[in-house]
């Protein structure tokens, strides 16, 4: 009679154990806790920043005094770098009776010159192009004389019917020079220079391209 009453409990009690070992194998793995370091802070920069472009400076017109045979002579404002062919159409272009085989139209201008173009019926030896006019400077002493500075030659230089001041243009001609070259005319060729005292091989060949004979 005992074992029939305590049978029940028998049973129920594996059938907790039995329960409770159903759940525990179905109760999920807990997830591995993952330890996240902290962030690495960025590398400053140490290059030197680049250095800032400076501006450069504009240059300014070329202003040229043109006259002569033109037909608008004046002075004439023109660009930076611009030549003696370019003065001359800033100035109306050539009048009918200019020269223009006696002018070099290739040479650049600088600034505050003079561009001379000759007629037909002028004379050979003055020149085209008449450098600017300097800065003024401290005035000379008494025992300095003073010279004008000389025009640049760019029309041939005709060494028997220039004058003196024409033949100072030329490289290496200074006044005395050019007082021997007047009175040793006339010349059949600019080589018969080399007879003047003072005027040897390399003055000449720096004179011969700026002289003519005729």
């Amino acid at each position: 009679m005992k074992l029939r009453n305590s049978l029940p409990i028998v049973l129920i009690f594996w059938l907790a154990v039995l329960t409770a070992a159903l759940l525990f194998t179905r109760r999920p793995a807990a997830e591995p806790i993952q330890i996240i370091p902290p962030p690495t802070p960025a590398a400053t920069s140490t290059a030197e920043p680049s250095p800032t472009p400076q501006p450069t400076a504009t240059p300014r017109p070329l202003r040229v005094d043109v006259i002569g045979a033109v037909l608008a002579p004046g002075v004439q404002t023109l660009p930076p770098g611009s030549i003696v062919d370019d003065a001359i159409r800033a100035a109306g272009g050539p009048s009918p009776d200019a020269d223009l085989e006696r002018v070099n139209k290739a040479t650049e201008l600088q600034d505050g010159a003079q561009v001379y173009v000759p007629r037909r019926s002028d004379p050979a030896g003055r020149p085209v192009l008449s450098a600017p006019v300097p800065s003024p400077t401290p005035q000379p002493t008494q025992d300095a004389p003073q010279r004008s500075a000389p025009a640049i030659a760019l029309a041939p230089v005709n060494i028997n019917t220039a004058t003196l001041a024409e033949l100072e243009t030329l490289p290496g001609v200074g006044p005395k020079t050019a007082q021997l070259i007047v009175d040793g005319r006339p010349y059949a060729t600019v080589d018969d220079l080399l007879r003047v005292k003072g005027i040897g091989p390399a003055t000449l060949a720096k004179i011969k391209p700026l002289a003519t004979a005729q």
